[in-house]
């Protein structure tokens, strides 16, 4: 597979591994944590909707989808696809590093094995 292709695949898994931090960045935020605690189901759909970064995590999964519809109609579909699993990876890390979560031996592991698939997939692409 060539640089022009792995490109915009790459591009479409950093908008959605982006867009997933970015929704947990306005989903933990303080104001947001209050009306989610609310109970208030109109309180809630308001603090969704006019949260900046709710929004700029739902623009950017959209802008993700556009990029892979693209990836689609030029690569394989059993090439491409293997790579969505770097969003494990980066959401992963960005979980440990951003957020302070821990992750267990066994999901490092596991995060270790989708490393090797996705090189065996890069290898044969």
């Amino acid at each position: 597979m060539n640089l022009q292709l792995v490109a915009p695949i790459l591009l479409s898994v950093a908008l959605s591994s982006g867009s997933q931090i970015i929704l947990k960045k306005g989903m933990v935020d303080p104001a947001m944590q209050t009306s989610l605690q609310s109970g208030n189901m109109l309180t809630i759909a308001l603090a969704i909707l006019t949260s900046p970064l709710v929004i700029g995590g739902l623009f950017c999964f959209g802008l993700s989808a556009i990029v892979w519809l693209f990836v689609l109609s030029k690569v394989p579909l059993s090439s491409a696809y293997p790579f969505v699993a770097l969003g494990i990876v980066v959401t992963v890390a960005a979980g440990m590093t951003m957020f302070g979560e821990t992750i267990s031996v066994a999901k490092a592991i596991g995060v270790g094995f989708v490393v090797l698939g996705i090189l065996c997939v890069a290898a044969q692409a």
